[in-house]
């Protein structure tokens, strides 16, 4: 092993040292195995007589990003031994810098998290640049620190702040670093290796006493039982708000802690271990590990995209409604000059009040300050003709959603734009193909459904049509992560990608209601599954109106197994239950103290719907949700199939961020490991009396006899 090619040792005077970190291969440094391995044969040679000092610096833009991400679903499957080992060795590593017997400081800019910091814990002192982060996110992936960071850090900044960093799972800025003495000096970056050589100058001078500062680290916590109790309880009641049986990691990194303060060093390192190895083991953490691995790649897969186009000057929107105002503020709010038309004043008026309305919600809630409210307001230039459009390098068309409508907008606004520019349809049921011979480029014609709320939902589908070229696709990416979306490159098809999964599960629960299932249950049992909302909750947001004229686009585009037919929809859009948008849909709305709405269960409701039911079968909690969830999964296996997007973990990123897809299952892929291509076999074949939907694709069946999944080292659980 080539040592030096992650870690070398040079000296810089007198016997103060530099452990500098650099790993090979990659633009930040990342605690892989084989570079724990040569941090610890580096460590072993630190005790030579003439070190005085040492600084643990990094010669990447960043200290240490964390442990090698890559390698835990692989490392997990070795069983709890073979973990237990591992990290046990990573914690004698830190050790021993830490029992160093002289003075050691982390410089560090960009950021240390994790393992990252980790490791910056076990030196005596840190010193931060002003933009510098910090932090213990290893909660967001279902498991906590392993290599004593929770021991260490709760030391230092005491149990309610420990667990506030823990809990929260989020980077913290240097400065609130500094502030609750996780760090001892944030400097700016010129002089970050000045300011850090001479603390360590001070120390081995003796002017600052290291070991003072090590034994805050080392010490056992002084604290009562009430005092530790309230901290704890306090704590999870803040931060640990998650379903402690979809979510454990919360409340076992508090009982972790909860446990340590008091215990010797050896003793507390061996407890959290064990506890991280007991989350290690848990589907949750598999679960959100492949997710977490899945966005980086999709979020590699954007950058690719982005290369072919510079970052968009200059858009516009066609449409001031909804959609068009919340386009024009995202847009505008993130940097980008915007012209937003309409055909009338009052069309551009409504557009500018939407802009307004959510300028003022980022004032009030602190997330924008007014100056940057003006700014935002400045990019905004509203037109009712196209004067300016000559200069926009893309144009989303935000018009009703109607073909013929849509058609005619796109023809007349290409004849207003230059040859480069890319027209962007945002449009949830029609097709790109469908419009494309409308223009004279259609190289250039691509489609961007926006989720909405546009300023919220972090998802943006872009849709290549049969003649979209790479270059349109390419500007398409890139105005989307200007605006700070994630994007998704999908095939044309009815419905794109989510919006044709979700109607699958639409449709289930349609056929539920008509069989007599009260949705009240439904909607509990869906949420209780750990989607943020059941599927009436769901129609009631859209409205009853876009749901039918959805639902039978949709229904046209795969007869054989989403055929629309009258349902609760139809029933509640006759008689004029639109949902919140009219007060009223399957349950009825009255305004909170906060002036939101506030669903109530109506009996009216089920008067309406009865007509609708021709027999009242009975189920099962269980049957139910498998009867939702089934054609869920199969319509993601198709989509899979037929490459509408490019991977199971980019789908899995589409759901979770499109609609909100439970993360602690994974995805649906996620969710469909767990299950087992086998068990999936033989619930289709139990529910094929239902229709098309239910029949597994071909796909699966080759999966259950090779007995393969989705994503590697998979294990199928029971009780789902």
């Amino acid at each position: 092993m080539n040592v030096d090619s992650f870690v070398r040792l040079e000296e810089i005077e007198n016997g103060l040292f530099n452990l500098i970190l650099d790993f090979p291969g990659a633009p930040l440094n990342v605690l892989s195995q084989a570079a724990t391995a040569s941090l610890a044969e580096v460590v072993d040679q630190l005790s030579n007589h003439r070190i005085r000092g040492l600084l643990v610096t990094s010669a990447k833009r960043g200290f240490v990003a964390g442990a090698d991400i890559t390698e835990f679903c692989e490392a997990f499957s070795k069983g709890a031994d073979a973990v237990y080992d591992y990290g046990m060795s990573v914690q004698a590593t830190l050790n021993k810098i830490e029992d160093l017997p002289y003075p050691t400081v982390s410089v560090v800019r960009g950021d240390a998290l994790g393992g990252g910091l980790e490791l910056a814990l076990a030196t005596d002192f840190r010193v931060l640049s002003e933009d510098a982060k910090v932090g213990l996110p290893e909660v967001n992936l279902g498991i906590m620190p392993g290599w004593g960071g929770s021991i260490r850090l709760t030391r230092l900044i005491g149990v309610d702040n420990a667990l506030q960093w823990m809990l929260q799972g989020r980077p913290m800025r240097a400065k609130d670093a500094l502030k609750v003495h996780a760090v001892d000096a944030v400097v700016t970056d010129e002089n970050l290796d000045h300011s850090a050589i001479e603390l360590l100058k001070k120390t081995v001078a003796g002017e600052i006493d290291y070991k003072a500062h090590r034994a805050r680290k080392t010490e056992q916590l002084q604290l009562s039982d009430i005092e530790l109790e309230m901290a704890i309880t306090t704590s999870l009641g803040m931060f640990g708000f998650q379903n402690p049986k979809h979510f454990p990691a919360p409340s076992k990194i508090a009982e972790s802690v909860k446990a340590t303060v008091r215990m010797e060093r050896t003793e507390a390192q061996e407890r959290e271990s064990k506890d991280f190895i007991e989350l290690a083991g848990t589907s949750t953490a598999r679960s959100l590990i492949n997710l977490f691995l899945s966005d980086q790649q999709l979020r590699r897969d954007n950058k690719a995209y982005a290369k072919q186009a510079e970052r968009p000057k200059q858009v516009a929107v066609l449409g001031a409604g909804i959609m068009g105002g919340g386009v024009a503020y995202q847009t505008a709010s993130t940097g980008t000059a915007i012209l937003m038309k309409d055909i009338s004043a009052e069309a551009i008026d409504a557009g500018l009040k939407e802009a307004d309305r959510l300028m003022l919600g980022q004032i009030k809630r602190g997330k924008m300050k007014p100056e940057q409210a003006l700014e935002t307001c400045r990019r905004i230039e509203p037109r009712l003709d196209y004067y300016g459009f000559d200069k926009a390098e893309v144009v989303v068309e935000a018009v009703v959603e109607n073909l013929n409508v849509k058609r005619a907008v796109l023809a007349e606004v290409e004849g207003q734009v230059s040859d480069a520019t890319v027209l962007a349809t945002n449009t949830s049921t029609l097709t790109v193909s469908q419009m494309q011979d409308a223009v004279k480029r259609p190289e250039n014609l691509c489609g961007m459904h926006f989720f909405n709320p546009v300023h919220i939902m972090p998802l943006v589908e872009i849709i290549q049509g049969p003649k979209t070229s790479e270059a349109s696709i390419g500007k398409a990416v890139s105005y989307a992560l200007a605006m700070k979306k994630l994007p998704i490159v999908v095939k044309d098809c009815s419905g794109f990608l989510v919006n044709r999964i979700l109607f699958a599960y639409i449709r289930a629960f349609a056929e539920l209601v008509n069989e007599g299932v009260d949705f009240v249950r439904i909607d509990k049992l869906m949420e209780k599954f750990g989607w943020p909302m059941g599927p009436a909750t769901l129609n009631d947001m859209v409205g009853m109106d876009t749901c039918v004229h959805a639902s039978a686009i949709v229904g046209d585009a795969y007869p054989d197994r989403m055929s629309d037919f009258v349902n609760a929809t139809h029933k509640l859009k006759d008689v004029g239950r639109l949902g919140q948008k009219s007060g009223s849909g399957f349950y009825r709305y009255e305004l909170d103290r906060r002036g939101k709405p506030k669903k109530i269960i109506d009996p009216e409701v089920q008067a309406i719907l009865e007509p609708l039911v021709k027999e009242h079968k009975e189920y099962t909690d269980q049957q139910i949700v498998e009867r939702m969830m089934l054609p869920f999964c199969f319509e993601a296996v198709r989509c899979l199939d037929e490459q509408v997007a490019a991977s199971a973990g980019a789908i899995d990123i589409a759901l979770t961020n499109g609609l909100g897809f439970p993360r602690h299952l994974g995805g649906v892929f996620g969710y469909m490991d767990l299950l087992g291509a086998d068990h999936l076999v033989n619930l289709s074949n139990e529910y094929l009396s239902c229709g098309e939907a239910y029949r597994a694709p071909q796909s699966i069946h080759n999966m259950a006899q090779a007995k393969q999944s989705f994503y590697p080292h998979a294990k199928p659980v029971s009780g789902l």
